[in-house]
């Protein structure tokens, strides 16, 4: 049985981050390649596909359990396009995603879970946070804001908040996404060069790499306080987006596989139904 739970978890166990972050451009497990890779993205499709259906039933059905995927990320990493490609191959009645920018300044009149907590994914749902609490500790500790003892502060209360999330049913699956300095900035010249891309492009995003090595310091701190054994730290290599897709994916199918989201129990006589049908004939 003990064999079973490891290859199910071998993707999980590879990326869990316990020390040193592997290279952005590297592939520490599954595929090496991009065809192999969208070939096999094409199967976890059909089998997160599944998964899901299993988990929104599980939920109409009165079950309280969901799970969080919280990415994480510099600019161009892909939050946006894992969502897409990833998310986009389930029923999107099944998911509740939640981008979170800069605090408005009413969300800034609450503490700052306030409006994380908001956005909650409810039993039976996968839900998605593009950028998350751990937004409020890294921008402000970058800009010069937030004090050691706030941030040791913090920690505490996400760790808190998180195990709430686990012992309520909410498995939460946190993952960075690994970029390059060199791929983020081919990206953003991508993003001025290309017409239909300038929407994505974001002046501040310049400013925010001429602090890359503060935002790394940053995130290796948050990686070590906050990686706990209910809801631990993946790392996602992410120059090559064919690897980052495959990889999120294959990280949500292990944990709802192991999961096990069970189709509830018609309340009702199925044989009694169908027999019921027999005597239907079409609308006049």
């Amino acid at each position: 049985m003990a064999k079973k739970k490891d290859e199910g978890s071998r993707v999980r166990d590879a990326l869990r981050i316990t020390g040193e972050l592997p290279d952005p451009g590297s592939a520490p497990v599954g595929p090496g390649k991009k065809p192999k890779a969208l070939a096999k993205l094409d199967d976890a499709g059909q089998r997160l596909a599944a998964l899901q259906e299993a988990l929104y039933a599980e939920g109409v059905g009165g079950g309280r359990r969901s799970v969080l995927l919280v990415l994480q990320g510099m600019d161009t990493s892909g939050k946006g396009g894992t969502v897409s490609h990833v998310l986009g191959l389930v029923n999107p009645m099944g998911v509740h995603y939640a981008g979170f920018k800069a605090p408005t300044p009413a969300e800034r009149r609450h503490h700052y879970l306030w409006r994380i907590r908001k956005q909650l994914p409810v039993a039976g749902q996968i839900g998605v946070f593009d950028r998350s609490h751990y937004e409020d500790i890294l921008v402000p500790r970058v800009s010069g804001l937030l004090s050691a003892a706030e941030r040791r502060r913090r920690y505490g209360e996400i760790n808190a908040f998180e195990q709430e999330l686990a012992e309520g049913g909410t498995t939460v699956v946190k993952v960075f996404l690994h970029i390059s300095p060199e791929e983020q900035l081919k990206r953003l010249k991508a993003r001025l060069e290309t017409p239909e891309k300038h929407w994505k492009y974001n002046p501040g995003d310049l400013e925010a790499r001429s602090h890359w090595p503060a935002y790394q310091e940053a995130y290796a701190d948050i990686f070590k306080k906050t990686s706990t054994d209910h809801a631990p730290w993946h790392v996602v290599p992410a120059d090559h987006k064919w690897y980052r897709n495959w990889a999120v994916a294959e990280l949500l199918i292990e944990t709802l596989t192991e999961l096990d989201p069970k189709f509830p129990e018609p309340g009702f006589d199925v044989a009694a139904e169908l027999a019921k049908l027999k005597g239907v004939g079409v609308p006049a």
